[in-house]
């Protein structure tokens, strides 16, 4: 039989010499394997005295147990050494500056919404948010809108059937405005109140002003001392902090909504050609928002005593104000999916809107 020490020791000597974990598992076939070395010295102590065999078997498990030892303890090692290699490859400098290439694109409607709301924020708004499906209470009945306002006719509003009554009245609808936040607020909050309600809303319609599904955002103040002038101050404010501009003219237009009595919408001041559209001073005007001071049925509808409190209202389109302040013509293309719009027109992620470190970053834009 082979010498047990001299057949250890060349053993050990090459398992401390392993490079990996290969080579680990070669050295155990031919010395642990089924035909391997210790093994076969193994089946001859068939051949051996009852004493030379209880010497040599016992000498052959130590030997056994020391090169199964050294095996696991040098494939732990080679494991550790492999890991380390790896993390110090895979090491990340997170002092570098980032690459912006690989951090993507912000939409600029997420962008405007940043914009609202930190400006709203500023005045002392909270947000408010509603479920996307409603029921007609909450969408139309609550703000006044009658049965046969052309705004609840099928060709304008999408119609979820409630599947506990064949009643239509009772049907659900996709919201139609952010409107229905407000309602929503006054049943749970007393006045005051002082809201934005930014979100997704959904009328049937398609062109390249108008999508079936796009973003407004709704803002309501009702309190025992709300004027019109109140309404005119904060719309102003915002108009000019939003278009980043120290004036901007601004008009108001007697208008009609179910809602608000009086109701008006805003204009902006504003130069066109052929070719352009420069928001401020100029000869022509650019109708922007409808508002108006809160209807005293609507008021009523939320348990609000309208003898008691009053308040104004005012809403506009998101996608619009991003159209109009980054020089987007289409509205269609908002919602397309093209990467390279996004990459034209979208925003870095870490150019975060406020009101005091900026609010469109323009060295964000990527055009």
């Amino acid at each position: 039989m082979e010498n047990i020490e001299d057949l250890k020791t060349k053993t050990l000597e090459d398992i401390a010499k392993a490079a990996d974990v290969k080579t680990l598992d070669d050295i155990k076939v031919a010395v642990l394997g089924k035909k391997g070395a210790i093994t076969e010295q193994m089946k001859g102590l068939a051949l051996l005295s009852v004493d030379e065999k209880k010497v040599v078997g016992q000498k052959l498990n130590l030997v056994k147990g020391e090169i199964e030892q050294a095996l696991d303890n040098r494939k732990e090692e080679l494991a550790k050494r492999e890991l380390d290699e790896k993390l110090k490859k895979e090491t990340i400098d997170v002092t570098l500056p980032i690459r912006d290439e690989n951090l993507g694109r912000v939409h600029p409607v997420s962008k405007i919404y940043e914009e609202v709301v930190a400006i709203f924020g500023e005045m002392g708004f909270d947000v408010a948010d509603g479920p996307d499906i409603e029921d007609q209470f909450h969408n139309f009945n609550a703000l006044n809108t009658p049965a046969n306002h052309p705004a609840r006719q099928m060709q304008d509003t999408f119609y979820i059937p409630n599947p506990e009554s064949d009643n239509f009245d009772d049907s659900y609808v996709v919201r139609t405005q952010t409107s229905a936040v407000q309602i929503r607020t006054m049943e749970k909050k007393q006045p005051p109140i002082r809201i934005i309600a930014p979100g997704r809303t959904y009328r049937s319609d398609y062109d390249a002003t108008h999508t079936p599904m796009f973003h407004q955002v709704e803002g309501l103040v009702v309190d025992k001392v709300t004027t019109f002038a109140n309404l005119k101050g904060c719309l102003y404010d915002f108009v000019k902090a939003f278009f980043e501009l120290d004036e901007l003219p601004v008009r108001y237009r007697p208008s009609y909504f179910p809602f608000t009595e009086p109701s008006a919408e805003m204009d902006i001041g504003c130069k066109k050609s052929k070719t352009e559209l420069k928001i401020g001073a100029g000869n022509d005007w650019l109708e922007i928002l409808g508002c108006g001071m809160v209807h005293p049925n609507v008021l009523k509808a939320c348990g609000i005593d309208p003898n008691e409190y009053q308040g104004f209202a005012f809403g506009m389109g998101l996608d619009r104000l991003a159209m109009l302040k980054y020089g987007i013509p289409d509205l269609r293309t908002f919602f397309e999916s093209d990467v390279r719009w996004l990459k034209h027109y979208g925003f870095m992620p870490l150019d975060e809107s406020s009101m005091t470190g900026g609010l469109s970053n323009n060295g964000g834009l990527t055009r």
